[in-house]
């Protein structure tokens, strides 16, 4: 398998997408999880920017890093300046990485209008900012900013610069869609006219994501020639991302036979993904291809009952590859082998009549307000009461819930639950900082008992929606809760026009699925602890 470079730029580039900050600590931990991965570059920041990313580079020569390379970003120097003297160049060296990677301009417009120079200045600027990075001892890499903008305005000048570039001694020239606006067809036909230009240089692709095609242009442009690919995990960037290399890395291995990480390393990108949002405070995206959660679920019933016969049916690659898994899900969209699939995987014995028949209920339920997609305990429940020896642990006889405004005291909740748990009638009463939270807490006081491991549950979410809006307060609502118990953590659902009731319904699935279906012999987790 030909080996493609990696070079991650989510630390940098990936760090100007609205909404992302990134402490040095945070930067630091990005780092190890990246250099796990594989990657051969990591590019960590601008030390000429601000004093944040030059302190970066101070704590990342304390790592014993594996794989990766640390590289410095930067620009040339500005004209007419010394590069030995210019400031932004001092700091590239300053940062003593073994790697610099500097941006010089390719498009005449910006050498005109942005840079407001010469074109002849401008190649200087490249070409003596690289010589002197290059006497010093680093591998240089120089990244063509605007390049497939700028040899459409004028190709021979924005061959000039990579001239320049390489006459500059640089290693590796990438050429950058810095607009993101080129086509997968525009970027291989520039690919292949720099290989024949300079067929001895070596090509790298960094690509923007505004025209939704920084992947496939990535792509297009390694089918051409070019060896190193630039890019941030989960596509983060500035406008519309970068280059999702969650997408290419898995594409050019798996797909187009080149080697980009181990095997091994591969079946982490999963878990990579999502602890990276994490770290930079984002939701994890389900729906991105090969390590979003929804990248392997099946809800269309006849999907489910084609994987059940040949898991390929619907599956691209095999999930475990990437790190990840196949789910599926139960909608009013599912049949029978929907509803077999998640009993299999809740370890429950169901028939297909009993499945049929959970199916239906599940059916009309979504009709009413239910959806059970995110909320499994729910339906791992209605599978488990579908089961002849099915005894409920406790039946309700009656519930109140009130919320009082009491002088001294604020506003107060209190809620009664009377149960009937083998023929014996609990009756108990609590209050809480809600009437939900005073009926969760007033039948626990009814089960603990018997049931002592429902002290370890714990309300971890509580959402809720408005399904018909303009019935206003009248309104039906759906609620979903998720509770926990230190190993597990699971999702349940209720709906309707009263509130409290759709939490009752919730709150009761998520009690019995903790205590009777979680606990069986074959638990399951649903979501993460």
């Amino acid at each position: 398998m030909k080996p493609i470079a990696i070079y991650d730029t989510t630390l940098r580039d990936g760090t100007q997408r609205e909404g992302i900050s990134l402490s040095i600590a945070d930067k630091i931990r990005i780092t190890k999880l990246l250099d796990n991965l594989g990657v051969a570059y990591i590019e960590g920041g601008w030390p000429g920017s601000n004093p944040k990313d030059a302190r970066y580079f101070e704590a990342v020569r304390e790592l014993d890093l594996k794989h990766a390379r640390i590289a410095a970003f930067g620009a040339t120097c500005r004209k007419n300046a010394d590069p030995a003297q210019d400031e932004n160049i001092k700091a590239l060296v300053d940062a003593q990485t073994p790697v610099v990677t500097v941006v010089g301009k390719t498009s005449m417009l910006h050498v005109t209008d942005v840079l407001q120079t010469t074109p002849d200045e401008n190649l200087r600027m490249i070409r003596e900012s690289l010589r002197y990075l290059k006497n010093l001892g680093k591998e240089v890499i120089y990244d063509a900013e605007h390049f497939f903008d700028g040899v459409k305005l004028d190709l021979e000048y924005g061959f000039d610069t990579l001239r320049a570039a390489i006459e500059g001694g640089a290693d590796i020239v990438v050429l950058c869609d810095t607009n993101g606006g080129s086509l997968p067809w525009e970027v291989a036909r520039y690919v292949r006219l720099v290989q024949e230009a300079f067929p001895n240089t070596a090509i790298g692709i960094h690509t923007h994501n505004d025209g939704e095609l920084a992947v496939a242009n990535t792509l297009a442009a390694v089918d051409a020639g070019a060896v190193q690919v630039q890019g941030t995990i989960n596509g983060y960037g500035e406008r519309c991302g970068n280059a999702n290399l969650c997408s290419i890395i898995p594409d050019l291995q798996l797909k187009m036979g080149y080697a980009c990480v181990s095997e091994e390393n591969l079946r982490h990108l999963t878990a990579l993904s999502r602890t990276i949002a994490e770290i930079a405070n984002l939701a994890p995206d389900d729906h991105l291809a090969y390590v979003g959660k929804s990248a392997f679920a099946h809800k269309g019933g006849i999907h489910v009952a084609a994987i059940r016969r040949n898991v390929d049916s619907y599956q691209h690659i095999t999930p475990t590859l990437v790190g990840n898994e196949m789910r599926i899900l139960v909608s009013d969209l599912s049949g029978q082998g929907n509803l077999l699939s998640k009993a299999e995987e809740f370890g429950l014995d169901v028939t297909k009549a009993e499945a049929v028949k959970v199916l239906q209920e599940i059916k009309e339920l979504e009709n009413e307000g239910f959806v059970f997609e995110g909320a499994e305990a729910s339906v791992a429940v209605r599978l488990y009461r579908a089961q002849p020896d099915y005894k409920p642990i406790f039946t309700l006889i009656d519930f109140t819930a009130i919320v009082e405004e009491r002088r001294g005291r604020g506003t107060v909740a209190e809620a009664t639950v009377k149960i009937d748990i083998n023929g014996d009638v609990v009756h108990t009463a609590a209050e809480g900082n809600g009437p939900v939270n005073a009926l969760d807490l007033a039948l626990r006081k009814a089960l603990i008992p018997l049931y002592p491991q429902l002290a370890d549950f714990q309300l971890a979410d509580y959402k809720v929606r408005i399904l018909d809006g303009n019935n206003g307060t009248a309104a039906v609502t759906r609620v979903l809760i998720d509770t926990q118990n230190g190993r597990q953590r699971w999702s349940s659902v209720g709906a309707g026009a009263n509130i409290i009731r759709a939490s009752w319904l919730a709150l009761v699935d998520s009690v019995e699925y903790g205590l009777c279906v979680a606990e069986s012999d074959q638990p399951i987790a649903i979501g993460e602890s």
